[in-house]
């Protein structure tokens, strides 16, 4: 019986010959991930534990991007606790303002995550960097600071679901129509504590930034984590931006897999999650063109970086967003801004009457830079849009596309870019 990608890497971090799912293993950890939030946390764990040190300093990566620029008193706290243990323990790959960005655009970027490893983090969308074929996933802060101590996790080998994806998307649909479109097939708990492995010739046609996408809201499916194979553009990918060694795991033709499915890619069309929970999906074909809007985030972890930016200056191009519209957009890294800024996006999404922010995860998860008050509504590039979450209860976040969040600025209202034409 044969492995799938994420067990062969599991299998290999364990220094066994071969895994299956359910089984516990313990492995070797190749990077381990903390934000402001949940660092403070482990750190506090790892101080009981009476250990000397983290198990190697160039292996952990501390990322302040959640509260940062700190809003408040609270957050300042929280970070002085994160920088502290960093120069503390002489931590390598410890992220300043000036250097930060939101964590799972910054760590790929800056070259730490490539195919084969391991990798965990206190933040549930670690399973972004499964698109350059590593095995990534969220724990929480004791494992974190387990983690850090020893460098070794437990798992449980997760069973997987296999997505063949085939042809081309059409004009003004990305990564993020497909996620939600599988996410809505499924359900939020459809890929419970299982690997979401995307195969099929229809990766190919995928930029990088589509499948970071893909794999960042494997989570929202109930994922344990997703997982691409390993191409020319990701390895182009990590030659460009890393000068570590990656290893390429390939899944047998044998594998065993729970379920799988196949999408063409060609028929999908633009998608949008409705309130309140990620599977509430419904393409824009189908939606009332009336639902008034108040606010647009062009940002995340999920759709922050330099393709989404593109889109959505694409959209926007000599257009003005809706009269009382507030447009929020939030490059993931510094590198990214001033990309966008040398390619004159930033000049578009000003002149079309929105504003730019410093990268910052802020008000994905109801921290700053766009709370919604009672009532009011958003699009927004996001992963999740559970009640409470961007603001008040009573407020709705619909997720959509970089593109369809363009074009419901400028109608005021939920709308993708063809209605515009």
């Amino acid at each position: 019986m044969g492995m799938t990608m994420t067990q062969k890497i599991l299998a290999a971090h364990a220094g066994l010959e071969y895994v299956e799912a359910g089984q516990l293993i313990e492995a070797d950890l190749d990077l381990v991930l903390g934000n402001d939030i949940t660092s403070p946390v482990a750190i506090k764990e790892m101080s009981k534990m009476k250990v000397d040190g983290v198990f190697n300093k160039d292996k952990i990566a501390l990322v302040p991007d959640h509260f940062v620029p700190n809003k408040d008193i609270k957050s300042a706290e929280h970070c002085k606790c994160v920088r502290e243990f960093a120069y503390r323990n002489e931590i390598t790959n410890y992220f300043e303002v000036g250097q930060m960005g939101i964590e799972h655009a910054l760590l790929p970027e800056k070259g730490l995550t490539v195919a084969g490893d391991v990798i965990i983090g206190a933040d549930s969308h670690t399973c972004t960097y499964g698109a350059l074929g590593a095995f990534s996933t969220g724990v929480g802060s004791t494992d974190m600071a387990a983690g850090m101590a020893t460098g070794k996790a437990w798992f449980k080998v997760p069973g997987a679901i296999k997505f063949n994806l085939t042809g081309k998307l059409p004009k003004y649909v990305s990564g993020k129509d497909i996620i939600l479109h599988i996410i809505g097939m499924i359900g939020v708990d459809g890929a419970l504590y299982k690997s979401m492995e995307f195969v099929g010739d229809g990766v190919a046609n995928l930029s990088m930034d589509d499948r970071f996408t893909i794999a960042n809201m494997a989570i929202e499916a109930g994922g344990k984590n997703g997982i691409f194979p390993v191409d020319d553009k990701a390895i182009a990918y990590m030659k460009e931006h890393s000068t570590r060694e990656f290893k390429v795991y390939e899944a047998d033709e044998d594998a065993v897999y729970d379920e799988e499915y196949t999408i063409d890619l060609s028929t999908l069309k633009s998608t949008v999650a409705f309130p309140h929970l990620p599977e509430n999906t419904h393409t824009i074909d189908e939606i009332d063109k009336n639902i008034k809007i108040d606010q647009v985030v062009i940002g995340s972890c999920t759709n922050g970086r330099l393709d989404d930016l593109r889109q959505a200056a694409e959209v926007l191009k000599g257009r003005k967003v809706a009269k009382g519209m507030r447009l929020i957009v939030i490059p993931a890294t510094q590198a990214i801004y001033l990309q966008a800024m040398e390619e004159g996006l930033l000049k578009i999404f000003i002149e079309a009457g929105g504003i730019v922010s410093t990268p910052t995860c802020g008000p994905c998860l109801g921290g700053y830079m766009g709370i919604l008050a009672e009532n009011e509504r958003c699009v927004s590039t996001t992963n999740r849009n559970f009640v409470g979450r961007m603001g008040h209860v009573t407020s709705e976040i619909y997720l959509a596309s970089p593109a369809v969040a363009a074009a419901s600025a400028i109608t005021g209202t939920i709308a993708g870019p063809l209605d515009l034409e």
